[in-house]
């Protein structure tokens, strides 16, 4: 066989292979034709505002026990599909003057997690819900924010838990358990 043609069969082989992954990729992560995939997977945080978010972690945490930190607290449990794995649920008090709610007047905030945010963004905007932001990316993980009917702004949060466990170890920030 001449160069030119294992040249072009490896070529063949190599777009073959990358066609194939693409497709498994597609049908295991991204929505069949019924739009049938996970998509909340639980609660990632509660945000709310108040007068004074320092004087409420202080509360929170000689009353309630929490361990609290600068942006209020981390619980820390054990996922229910998986439970050699750790997930994270974030607790924040904000100002009452806060624009984080915004366009929301509302005085709090739900934290979704979610299993794929990519695809989750792709079969909101089909289905018309208003998507405030685009996807922001950090190493521990994607976040985009959007309405429900009412008014209340929501964010969507597929996390990276493995990078936002460590994270809080590193600043030092016991998580409660």
């Amino acid at each position: 066989m001449s160069l030119k043609n294992r040249n072009l069969i490896s070529i063949m082989l190599m777009a073959s292979a990358f066609g194939l992954g693409w497709i498994a990729h597609r049908y295991t992560t991204h929505p069949n034709a019924d739009g049938d995939f996970k998509r909340v997977t639980g609660i990632g945080g509660i945000f709310f505002k108040c007068k004074d978010p320092k004087a409420i972690r202080e509360w929170y945490q000689q009353h309630l026990g929490l361990n609290t930190n600068p942006y209020g607290a981390v619980f820390e449990w054990r996922q229910g599909a998986d439970s050699s794995q750790k997930g994270f649920t974030q607790w924040s008090p904000f100002a009452e003057k806060t624009k984080y709610f915004t366009p929301s007047t509302k005085e709090f905030m739900i934290n979704y997690r979610v299993a794929d945010l990519e695809a989750l963004i792709e079969a909101l905007q089909k289905e018309g819900v208003v998507i405030c932001d685009t996807m922001e990316v950090y190493d521990y993980g994607k976040f985009v924010h959007i309405m429900d009917p009412e008014g209340n702004k929501i964010e969507l949060w597929e996390p990276n838990d493995a990078v936002y466990d460590q994270m809080g170890k590193d600043m030092n920030m016991p998580t409660t358990k």
